[in-house]
């Protein structure tokens, strides 16, 4: 094996540079050093640990929280002629028995485990009698109790540094704010490992954020608009939603799947394979999937329920442009959100102290949400980056207007006080509204609603423009729902707004709110700066990719990406000489594809 990472980065993985930070990561590993990586996805972190593993005398151990994925990961390597294997619950018993042979054998440059595996006594003792070369901890940020994917087993892995204090150990992420650093670097006993924090930037990716209005209608006009044929995730609150909605995509021509806790094992590894191994299925599913998720040219991620945390936001809408090409974080958002998220919090069996830290990361959501200024800056100053407008997302590209809403927002604030100290009764958003436009309905008269003081003294703002109102002064806690029905109270947090001592800008509801156009500068292909004849050899090498990929039973990803596919198009080299040159061709795949491509390029030009 060869023995320098400069080498193993041309010679197996076709690229010849390091990005950012990845050099001194694999030297401080290679080294026999400890590092803890935080590291956007797509921004190359299993190099950091796949190259030492390849560099250094023995076997890597990931760590890795899915097992469903472990198979697709050996997959990709064993296509770049790395000797890997999994062992976990999914294998027959002589199948894990050969796989440990092979590990004591030192027959293997990489093990994945999942966290309880791993820290299984017999495991344990397993990697006692193997020789090793590293421990790699990849989704580490699942070790903090308060973020967003905590994994209780994760907490045991500190017994890698107890049991095998001279094997390096390298904990990588990609969602961390400063707090669950913090946490990694305790929980792990990793307090003498170096720290790479890279920027948490995703520039490849738009965010847009639109008003809510009716979400699977604005879903499908976004899709069609946009990424009628691409890969894509579809994020939902519920199970029942994501059952609608992938039926709503269906309906409409798109091959969408639904994935979510309900399922059979069989069905979600089923379905995961499928959007793992096609092109273009769109799949629809609840938080139950993503992690881990390895698939570079997933085009879009949608949410049409509000996440409950910036954290999860981001490492749900990371999943999108993994190969570094144009991608788009498009999320609908409305009032009925900020009420289910926080009655949820306030329901759960958590304790206080869970209660307030759910609040907080809802806190900072929704403020990313209603944010006049830059979202990405929004996002990366909540991972404690300071960043400047960066002219990709919707407020960038159609900057939002503000306006001083104080006179509004204490009609609002009167109106809920007024009907339960008059009337001694809370409701909702739909019947505020009405009181405050002075609608008549059954509730009204019933409660002799039209001879409060508050009647009619917002009748200046439509339904829609009172919604995104009572929406934003929700999120900034000067409305509070209270109960199971969600029904509004005013907590004293609002007395200064209410005594004029505090004004109140929000954000503009638009005359058009909801419309899912698309902006300025949306999300292009990998192929979309190639010419009609380029293109065409790009969709030629595309069908060539996917008879291998289904010949091999493999995603079509682990043949070739996107990217190499279309600097394949761009250059058209005819040689084997030639093909080294593209980046993602290293020497395995020249060996195993070379020939092939030079076929596949030849005809695709005399077509052309």
């Amino acid at each position: 094996m060869t023995t320098t990472a400069a080498s193993v980065l041309d010679t197996v993985f076709g690229y010849d540079s390091f990005r950012g930070e990845q050099a001194q990561i694999i030297d401080q590993v290679v080294s026999g050093g400890d590092a803890v990586v935080l590291m956007p996805t797509g921004g190359g972190k299993s190099l950091c640990y796949q190259i030492p593993a390849l560099v250094r005398p023995g076997t890597g151990i990931v760590v890795s929280p899915l097992i469903a994925l472990m198979q697709d990961q050996v997959d990709a390597l064993a296509n770049l002629g790395v000797r890997a294997a999994f062992l976990n619950s999914t294998l027959a018993p002589e199948d894990a028995q050969a796989v440990e042979r092979a590990l004591l054998d030192g027959e293997l440059d990489l093990l994945y485990l999942a966290p309880e595996r791993l820290t299984q006594q017999r495991t344990l003792d397993l990697l006692a009698r193997a020789d090793l070369a590293l421990f790699a901890i990849d989704e580490a940020h699942c070790v903090s109790q308060w973020g967003h994917d905590f994994r209780p087993d994760y907490m045991r892995l500190s017994v890698l540094h107890e049991r095998f204090p001279a094997v390096p150990r390298i904990a990588l992420t990609a969602t961390a704010t400063p707090e669950t650093h913090r946490e990694i670097t305790q929980r792990l006993a990793l307090d003498g490992a170096r720290h790479f924090v890279s920027s948490f930037d995703r520039p490849n990716i738009q965010y847009r954020i639109v008003e809510k209005n009716q979400a699977r209608a604005q879903l499908i006009s976004f899709i069609r608009a946009e990424h009628p044929h691409d890969a894509g995730i579809v994020y939902c609150l519920s199970r029942k939603s994501v059952e609608q909605t992938a039926e709503a995509l269906r309906a409409q021509g798109f091959d969408a799947l639904a994935y979510h806790a309900g399922l059979t094992e069989a069905e979600r590894e089923e379905r995961q394979s499928r959007f793992l191994r096609e092109d273009g299925v769109v799949m629809v599913a609840t938080i139950a999937f993503g992690m881990g998720i390895d698939k570079p040219d997933v085009r879009f991620v949608a949410h049409v329920d509000l996440p409950k945390s910036v954290e999860g936001y981001y490492q749900e809408t990371g999943r999108a442009g993994r190969d570094g090409q144009p991608s788009t974080a498009w999320m609908a958002y409305g009032l009925g959100d900020v009420v289910q998220l926080r009655r949820m919090i306030d329901q759960s069996d958590g304790a206080e102290a869970y209660k307030r830290s759910q609040r907080a990361h809802l806190d900072a959501m929704l403020a990313l949400c209603e944010t006049l200024d830059c979202r990405r800056v929004q996002i990366l100053a909540y991972f404690g980056q300071e960043s400047g407008p960066c002219g990709n997302c919707d407020n960038c590209l159609e900057p939002p207007t503000g306006w001083d809403a104080t006179v509004e927002v204490q009609k609002l604030l009167s109106t809920i006080i007024r009907l339960e100290r008059e009337r001694d009764q809370r409701f909702g958003a739909g019947q505020v509204i009405s009181v405050l436009r002075g609608q008549d309905n059954e509730r009204s008269r019933q409660s002799d609603h039209a001879s409060l003081s508050v009647w009619g003294i917002g009748a200046e703002l439509s339904e829609a423009e009172w919604r995104g109102v009572l929406r934003q002064v929700m999120a900034r806690g000067l409305v509070a729902p209270v109960g199971e029905y969600g029904v509004l109270a005013v907590p004293e947090a609002a007395g200064p707004v209410l005594r004029g001592e505090e004004r109140v800008t929000l954000r503009r509801t638009s005359a058009r709110a909801g419309r899912a156009a698309r902006t300025k500068a949306g999300a292009k292909s990998a192929a979309a700066d190639l010419s009609a004849e380029q293109a065409q050899v790009f969709e030629a090498l595309r069908a060539w990719r996917a008879g291998q990929a289904k010949e091999q039973g493999v995603p079509a990803y682990v043949v070739f990406g996107d990217a190499t596919l279309a600097a394949l198009a761009q250059q058209r080299p005819t040689s084997l000489g030639g093909l080294r040159q593209i980046s993602g061709v290293g020497e395995k795949k020249l060996e195993q594809y070379g020939q092939a491509l030079l076929e596949v390029l030849t005809a695709a030009q005399q077509e052309a």
